[in-house]
């Protein structure tokens, strides 16, 4: 799976010299691309944020409509799905015809706290019944500063984008 790294590398080291600093992304803008097929089933989505030790510390999003299917989200599935289902039921919503999304973030942790300093990953995965999976990341520091993380279509997801506020 190919990511456009070139372009978030530029991204981050224009962002990290602007000096605004600010929490974490504050708007992401995610597209469910139209994929022709007899029988479309509306992917499960999942949208999290993961330390620097690859621990869970936000779930964004999360789009289902069975938990049976859950597990198909594989990365989130391991990560948060399995051991964390107070939290599953708390987040989760219906899935999503598709089309183009906005979430809002507000740069805190699944507790309530702010993001310490250092190195987190963004994550966005799609699986689709009789369908494909995709799996798209970013890693970001923070403090981040003004800019706009962009994450080019593949698969199950559309383009991706982040706007640092």
């Amino acid at each position: 799976m190919k990511f456009v790294i070139t372009r978030l590398i530029v991204w981050f080291s224009a962002l990290l010299l602007s000096g605004n600093v600010i929490a974490a992304p504050s708007e992401i803008t995610l597209e469910l691309p139209q994929i022709e097929t007899s029988q479309y089933h509306r992917p499960y989505v999942a949208v999290w944020v993961e330390d620097a030790q690859q621990q869970p510390v936000k779930l964004i999003a999360l789009w289902v409509e069975k938990p049976d299917w859950l597990k198909d989200l594989r990365r989130f599935w391991r990560k948060i799905g399995r051991s964390n289902t107070a939290l599953v039921d708390a987040v989760s919503g219906a899935t999503k015809k598709p089309g183009h999304y906005t979430l809002h973030w507000d740069g805190k942790d699944d507790q309530g706290q702010m993001l310490a300093t250092g190195n987190y990953t963004f994550f966005v995965e799609a699986a689709r019944e009789q369908g494909g999976r995709s799996l798209a990341k970013h890693a970001f520091q923070l403090p981040a500063t003004h800019g706009v993380i962009e994450i080019a279509a593949e698969g199950e997801l559309g383009v991706i984008s982040a706007v640092m506020r």
